[in-house]
């Protein structure tokens, strides 16, 4: 198969707006204060660590598409922007860029004040609200900023799919569809999510934000990072729960090697991060738990710890970094990135990863 490259990285997190400021809360390893949410008609209070605004009005408000837009477009919006801003691959003639947008719960917001506003007088709903409910809203006002309408698809599912969506990429690429492919995961908060999460995970605090990978076959826009392998799917079912396939994930990755990282999503939660724990248990090298400092972001989430684990190896701070994803309710997945130096030759998925992995 072919090679896979990272030509740029972006992030919107309760960090801040950007990669640096991800980096930064990341290196000093301090977890961010946690914020109350009120619940509507209760006096209990959840927690959350929200994203803070921006410190100048981001230039692409002022796009039409975006005049109604919600929260999670705004990230989706930012974070895809700060990713081609690093190397802008689809720029010039003949350059194809597809987008996919990976999300879990999507447009809540909107959905929360579009159902407010049926129930309480089904004569004044405003149907300018519903387009904002969908799943593709996000994906769509992305494709409008970036000007690109070929490839531009949505993925829901659990936070592992953001690998899925980046595994989706790499086919475009293979298949000549594309010449660079943007994956962006994405989610925004309220006291609904945080409610739904609470009554799984006392422990669990919610947030917001998106991440975005940039992909390319062209080694000369790399960052110098290298996608190595993405495991197979490993399903969640009767016969075999989280924590079996948390295990056939980590087994089709290599071995601990003291300078490499694993970017896990650890998130502080004894009964959620059980089966994670299990399976990397005789990891001895660095290790990384964006979610303990910045939140549950579901698959924003999952897209700041490819994020994180890319920026460390461009940063020539490991040789390589390990992503495990063990997924809330469907699957568990594992991406290997590494130095696009260290002689790798191709791309591993499915089966071949198989054969990757000692």
């Amino acid at each position: 198969m072919s090679r896979a490259f990272i030509c740029g990285l972006g992030a919107v997190s309760p960090a801040g707006w950007g990669v640096p400021a991800l980096n930064d809360v990341l290196k000093k390893g301090d977890a961010l204060p946690i914020q109350t949410l009120e619940r509507p008609g209760w006096d209990r209070r959840l927690r959350m660590r929200p994203v803070p605004n921006p410190a100048a009005l981001p230039g692409f408000l002022a796009h039409p598409r975006l005049r109604r837009a919600s929260p999670i477009t705004h990230y989706a919006v930012a974070a895809a922007l700060e990713a081609l801003g690093w190397r802008r691959p689809h720029q010039g003639e003949g350059q194809r860029l597809g987008v996919i947008t990976c999300l879990q719960s999507g447009c809540v917001l909107y959905s929360c004040r579009f159902f407010e506003e049926a129930l309480r007088d089904p004569s004044t709903a405003s149907p300018l609200l519903f387009p904002e409910t969908v799943f593709a809203a996000p994906a769509s006002h992305v494709a409008a900023v970036l000007e690109t309408t070929p490839l531009v698809y949505t993925l829901v599912g659990d936070p592992a799919s953001f690998l899925q969506g980046i595994s989706l990429g790499v086919q475009w690429l293979e298949g000549d569809r594309a010449d660079a492919c943007l994956v962006i995961g994405a989610e925004e908060t309220n006291w609904l999510l945080a409610d739904a999460l609470w009554h799984f995970e006392h422990q669990a605090v919610i947030s917001g934000g998106a991440g975005a990978v940039c992909l390319s076959r062209d080694p000369a826009l790399s960052l110098g990072v290298e996608l190595s392998v993405i495991t197979d799917a490993h399903t969640y079912s009767m016969s075999r729960g989280r924590a079996r396939a948390a295990q056939a994930m980590r087994a089709q990755l290599p071995s601990c090697s003291r300078d490499e990282l694993l970017c896990d999503g650890i998130a502080g939660s004894p009964r959620a991060d059980a089966s994670e724990l299990a399976a990397w248990r005789d990891w001895a090298g660095a290790r990384l738990s964006p979610k303990k400092l910045l939140g549950e972001g579901l698959m924003a989430a999952a897209a700041w710890q490819c994020v994180a684990a890319c920026a460390a190896v461009a940063n020539g701070r490991f040789a390589a970094a390990n992503v495990s994803l063990v997924g809330s309710n469907q699957q568990a997945l594992g991406a290997r990135f590494v130095s696009a130096d260290s002689g790798a030759s191709h791309l591993s998925t499915g089966e071949s990863a198989c054969k990757l992995a000692p």
